[in-house]
């Protein structure tokens, strides 16, 4: 649902049990801090997209550097043939 489907008539409902609740001398001060907060979220996530943009414009991460690794079985000879097999295969 969400905050988009309140309505008008939703919207007067909080407003007037705000009115009740904090009475008419606080409610402006709680609008400004609210205004303030909202405000210095917005900053915050503007700096955070604008760092985001200057390191996808940077140098790209570099790849992940992979070592091969050898797998030896104990007891085996290395390079050995099954009899019959030529070695020019």
């Amino acid at each position: 649902m969400g905050l988009a489907n309140i309505g008008w008539s939703g919207l007067v409902l909080i407003l007037v049990a705000l009115l009740l609740v904090f009475g008419p001398s606080k409610l402006p001060e709680i609008g400004r801090a609210f205004g303030r907060s909202l405000r210095e979220f917005k900053e915050a996530t503007r700096g955070l997209a604008e760092e985001a943009t200057e390191a996808a414009k940077g140098e790209p991460a570099p790849a992940a550097r992979v070592e091969p690794i050898e797998l030896k079985a104990e007891g085996v000879k290395e390079n050995v043939r099954p009899e019959g097999q030529a070695a020019d295969r």
